[in-house]
């Protein structure tokens, strides 16, 4: 189903809209559906919630999976505001404060251009953390997760069982590594040549 440019306005709806609901992240939701629309989806904010538009004839499962890629959407176009050192920096500790106890204190935390295989590094001794650029401009949830996994680091510096407990407390960690677990997949996809003509 095609997907329509997300938006900050948006055509009137014929049919009332759904009551608000929460979304996979605790985003409120409100679904809009509409006899006009045929095929299309789009989202925008409106506040302090998320706007979904819908064909009217879209299945209650069809709606769930639609409302899960526009937030997707929607968080990956807002993280595309590229964080700057500073930032990231500012993050790091609110992220130590809100999931370890502000235990973990970076001495730096700034983007890189050099890590290829890896999505963040951290030299405990040194107290650094480094993220790859590659996730810049992914959603915000998944920034965050690698944050906090480095960040982990500079408390337990192996992944044994209690990194993973420390990491427990963040609760976007599953969908994060689905995330970038999907990404590292595509890119092992097989990429089709060109038509002639392209």
């Amino acid at each position: 189903m095609p997907v329509d440019p997300l938006h900050s306005a948006a055509r009137p709806s014929r049919s009332a809209p759904s009551p608000l609901s929460r979304g996979q992240e605790g985003d409120a939701v409100e679904v809009r559906r509409s006899t006009r629309r045929r095929r299309t989806v789009s989202a925008y904010r409106e506040g302090d919630r998320t706007i979904v538009l819908i064909p009217a004839r879209m299945s209650d499962a069809e709606e769930r999976r639609w409302v899960g890629v526009m937030l997707d959407k929607l968080a990956a176009q807002e993280s595309r505001r590229m964080l700057g050192d500073a930032e990231l920096a500012d993050r790091a500790h609110r992220l130590s404060e809100q999931y370890l106890d502000g235990r973990a204190r970076p001495a730096s935390v700034r983007w890189v251009t050099n890590q290829n295989t890896r999505w963040g590094s951290c030299t405990p001794a040194e107290g650094s953390i480094r993220l790859s650029h590659r996730l810049q401009g992914m959603p915000e949830y998944v920034v965050d997760y690698v944050l906090l996994h480095e960040l982990a680091h500079l408390l337990v510096p192996g992944h044994g069982p209690e990194f993973w407990r420390l990491l427990e407390a963040y609760p976007r960690t599953e969908r994060a590594r689905g995330y970038l677990e999907g990404v590292v997949a595509a890119d092992r996809l097989p990429h089709l040549p060109a038509a002639r003509g392209e």
